[in-house]
């Protein structure tokens, strides 16, 4: 400044003046630009830390699953410096920063070396303390560590002092160890030993740790770059070994691997945030029996003839669930639909709920009789044809017979006395909360299983049948409050349709006396096939537990050759006798008011037997109504027939047989409106072109039954 002489004095004193005002305010300027943020308790560092992942528990406090939710960053949870290796501890530091213990956030003899080295032309060697470092993670808008401008050195300097003037040294190591990435999108200690390791942070030798110290000044170095930097902090003898280590270690990926993957579905409902702990009711050993079994049967099974299934275990009494599995992976192309939750058509298993309502109802009984035999129903959308699963009937049965053999036919006349819309209501009540339409949505078609469910939803309505008609809510979670039950189901009824479910004789014309759903204890179970095989069912109850098996494809596609003893109920089996290894399942006590008797069936291929009835209800001998008592029905032609005339046979040689049942007596019949021939006999019904009514007729001319077919 030279040039300030050759200036007036007066003049002179206002440039100094001015520069003066000029540093003073670059000063101001470049304090505020460089202030450190304010400092956090460490406390409350710990306390807002958030892992990348969250934790779903068991009963016993044990992991079942773990989900990563944060995607930005793989961390877990915060990892106390107590719990890290004291030789790792020692050497970061001994590594990174030997004076550690002695400068107060800036080692200015490091920092000098560096500009010297600068100066020189010299490769100068990074002077970040540990405490900058932590700065630098902490609060990464001030720089991030090893930033090499001399505005970030300040900021970090200056946010290193005020870290050191409110924390601990142990505070400020544990904070970088936490804080600082390793490989890949690891960060923190915690995270890094497991992932590269497969060890928590206290159980790692000294080679591991100096490997993991070698990471922290370049987490992408290669392997034997890595290998060379951890050489210097150990003995020479241990050097060889680092090499296949330093490439094991590269490859980081086993942090998923010590996830025990126990119940990935449930997890994946429940766990939404980072650093949740979420703690079930599953017992992890009902878990692992539920997983093992399904997983099982389906590798036997084999993807080309089903790909899927899901399991769920209640505890009858408290509602807990104690296995919730939604797929087993393996072959399936939907691996991560949830098979426990998803909606998929019911099938046969809903028929003993509507068997039920109608025992409590003293509308039936387990002795009376149901016809299984062709018949046709007129719907707002069309004709509504049930048919059996083998397209075979059975003809006059008992209801015992016909709920245990799962018959379709014999089901939909049950509902046709028990009416739609009061079985669709008792459905809701017992937890298909899913059923939105009213009776006349569904149709007859209820009573075979055409609604939605979840095996949730199926698993507890079955509980209910279990618990005597006592109905109440699932407990999922370890907080889940005990609602209290409430009766929707008379435990009479109740009790009788679980004896009928637990009697392998009544079901051996379909199942054979000795199938999958014969245990050597008591237990009650019913199968299902929904239409064109998608879904195979198999629930069941002990007097403990509640087992619900759905095998199907959750793409919606077939199975193949799979039979409703084929598929779900090998798993039902296998996990109702690991539930019942050491105390076999016994039947419930029989309530109040369900009365024994002896029966007898005129004319029925039914042996006499021990039967069970609701009170007033029972009787002696059951036989089929007789002729006059039914009403008159047009079984052949079937309504929507149709029939091809061939033309090189007489016309008068072609016909089709018209066959009535029921009393057809005073009754006639008409084609397209007008007289045609009495309804006694068989009368030949000739094939003319075209599309024809047939009416039924008594003699005042009320029509009691018509269908429509046709001839081409």
């Amino acid at each position: 400044m030279g040039f300030l002489a050759y200036l007036p004095q007066r003049r002179r004193n206002r440039v100094l003046l001015g520069l003066a005002l000029l540093f003073g305010l670059l000063g101001v300027a470049l304090d505020w630009r460089t202030a450190p943020p304010d400092v956090p308790a460490f406390a409350d560092l710990k306390d807002n830390w958030k892992s990348s992942e969250a934790w779903l528990y068991d009963r016993d406090g044990g992991l079942l699953d773990e989900v990563r939710i944060d995607f930005a960053m793989r961390r877990l949870a915060w990892t106390p410096i107590g719990t890290i290796n004291p030789e790792l501890r020692r050497d970061v530091v001994m590594a990174e920063d030997h004076r550690f213990a002695s400068h107060g956030g800036v080692d200015w003899l490091a920092l000098g070396g560096s500009l010297y080295n600068r100066s020189q032309g010299a490769r100068s060697r990074g002077a970040s303390t540990i405490t900058m470092q932590a700065a630098a993670f902490l609060w990464p808008e001030i720089g991030r560590p090893g930033a090499r401008s001399w505005f970030d050195k300040l900021r970090q300097m200056r946010a290193a002092w005020a870290l050191e003037h409110r924390w601990t040294k142990d505070q400020i190591l544990e904070a970088y160890l936490n804080l600082a990435p390793f490989r890949g999108e690891t960060q923190g200690v915690g995270a890094a030993a497991l992932a590269l390791f497969g060890k928590s942070p206290d159980k790692l030798d000294r080679r591991e740790a100096a490997l993991l110290i070698a990471l922290l000044r370049d987490p992408a170095a290669a392997p034997p770059v890595l290998a060379q930097r951890a050489c210097r902090l150990l003995p020479a003898a241990d050097c060889p070994a680092l090499g296949a280590l330093a490439d094991t270690a590269a490859n980081a990926g086993r942090l998923h691997s010590l996830d025990p993957a126990l119940a990935p579905h449930l997890a994946a409902h429940l766990l939404t945030a980072p650093g949740m702990k979420v703690s079930t009711t599953l017992d992890p050993a009902v878990q692992v029996l539920a997983v093992d079994a399904l997983r099982h049967q389906l590798q036997g099974l084999g993807p080309r003839r089903v790909r899927d299934g899901a399991v769920v275990v209640l505890d009858n009494k408290s509602g807990d669930v104690l296995a919730y599995v939604g797929g087993v992976g393996l072959g399936s192309t939907a691996a991560s639909v949830d098979g426990a939750s998803a909606l998929r058509q019911a099938g046969s298993t809903l028929k003993p709920h509507l068997y039920a309502q109608l025992i409590e109802r003293k509308w039936l009984t387990a002795a009376s009789i149901l016809d299984d035999s062709p018949v046709q129903l007129d719907t707002a959308s069309g004709l509504y044809v049930p048919r059996n699963y083998d397209n075979a009937f059975m003809g006059p049965v008992s209801a015992r017979r016909a709920l245990a053999n799962s018959l379709n036919v014999p089901a939909v006349r049950a509902l046709l006395l028990d009416g739609v819309q009061d079985f669709r209501d008792r459905l809701w009540d017992l937890g298909y909360d899913g059923l939105e339409g009213d009776g006349s949505y569904y149709g007859f078609s209820l009573a075979l299983g055409s609604a939605e469910v979840t095996l949730l939803q199926q698993a507890n309505a079955y509980r209910t049948l279990a618990n005597l008609g006592m109905a109440s809510p699932i407990r999922m979670l370890a907080t889940d409050p005990k609602p209290a039950a409430r009766q929707i189901l008379d435990p009479g009824a109740a009790w009788i349709v679980g004896d009928i479910l637990s009697d392998p004789s009544a079901r051996a014309s379909t199942f054979g006396v000795d199938s999958a759903l014969r245990l050597p204890f008591w237990t009650a179970a019913k199968t299902g096939t929904s239409k064109a095989m998608r879904d195979n069912w198999c629930i069941g109850y002990s007097d403990r537990f509640t087992v619900a098996v759905w095998v199907g494809n959750l793409e919606g596609d077939p199975m193949r050759a799979i039979s409703g003893t084929s598929g779900a109920a090998p798993v039902w089996r296998d996990v109702m006798l690991g539930l019942h290894r050491a105390q076999p399942g016994k039947q419930p006590v029989r309530p109040e008011g369900v009365q024994p008797g002896q029966v007898d069936f005129a004319a029925l291929r039914e042996p006499p037997r021990h039967e069970w009835f609701m009170p007033g209800t029972s009787q002696g001998t059951f036989a089929s109504a007789p002729g006059f008592a039914r009403r008159p029905r047009i079984a052949n032609p079937v309504s929507g027939a149709v029939y091809a005339f061939d033309p090189d046979i007489p016309a008068m040689r072609q016909s089709v047989g018209i066959t009535i049942t029921g009393e057809t007596q005073n009754l006639s019949l008409t084609l397209d409106g007008k007289a045609f021939a009495s309804a006694q006999g068989t009368p030949q019904l000739p094939l003319i072109k075209g599309s024809h009514l047939l009416a039924l007729t008594d003699e005042t001319g009320r029509v009691m039954d018509r269908v429509r077919f046709s001839v081409r």
